[in-house]
């Protein structure tokens, strides 16, 4: 049976030699849950992107640097916006693929991004809106964070992690405030910060930490993703 084809979002070196970056850990992911990984490109003229698009039956949006869409508050020092460039591209990405209902998994900036492209808002700075402790370890003395996180019963998430309060990684700065139209919170950390999002068919689903970094303990993400695209391509 073939691999359905499974888009990837990438980051973006800006410069005098601008260059697209993409971590292996994305593609070996979807490698092994049984998907074809497709990293996008970002064309100046984003028409040029849709004949790729079209042929793509599902997406990861991967991590990434600042949202700027629905923010509340400003920017801290200590991440950057992200580019144009960018933003643009994953903006025509992601509404091409949702126009055309293909399952999709937004990852840390991923799962922002879709939650302000879809109506949603995002803090600047988690600590300061919130007045809880670091998530990410440029803050935390570079030391690596590890949390649990309460998982809603009989969500979507529930179905592909299983019941309990898994451990995840921790690599964030902004965080969802008011979550979007037509997606509903899945996880939340033992602070409150919320930590997973989706849609009621469980065909979009967002998370705040990284499962391409947590071996087995995050593959059944891309398992997930994976088999629904499948049965979008039959």
């Amino acid at each position: 049976m073939s691999r359905p084809l499974i888009g990837i979002t990438t980051s973006l070196s800006t410069g005098e030699r601008p260059r697209q970056l993409l971590d292996c850990f994305y593609v070996d992911a979807i490698e092994a849950a049984g998907g074809g990984p497709v990293p996008i490109a970002m064309t100046k003229d984003l028409d040029a992107l849709r004949p790729i698009l079209e042929r793509l039956d599902g997406l990861v949006m991967t991590g990434g640097p600042a949202i700027s869409d629905g923010l509340i508050g400003t920017l801290p020092e200590d991440i950057d916006p992200t580019p144009s460039r960018r933003h643009d591209a994953d903006r025509v990405t992601f509404d091409e693929l949702r126009q055309r209902q293909r399952p999709i998994l937004g990852i840390c900036y991923g799962m922002q991004f879709m939650n302000a492209r879809a109506g949603g808002t995002i803090s600047a700075d988690l600590q300061t809106h919130f007045g809880v402790g670091p998530h990410t370890p440029s803050r935390n003395d570079g030391k690596k964070i590890l949390h649990e996180i309460i998982v809603e019963p009989e969500s979507q998430l529930e179905a592909v992690l299983g019941a309990g309060r898994p451990r995840v990684n921790s690599y964030h700065i902004q965080s969802v405030v008011d979550v979007a139209p037509h997606l509903r919170i899945a996880a939340r950390s033992e602070d409150g910060i919320i930590e997973a999002l989706e849609s009621e068919d469980g065909s979009v689903i967002g998370v705040q930490f990284h499962p391409e970094l947590m071996g087995e303990d995050g593959a059944g993400l891309f398992r997930h993703l994976v088999e629904r695209a499948k049965n979008r391509s039959l």
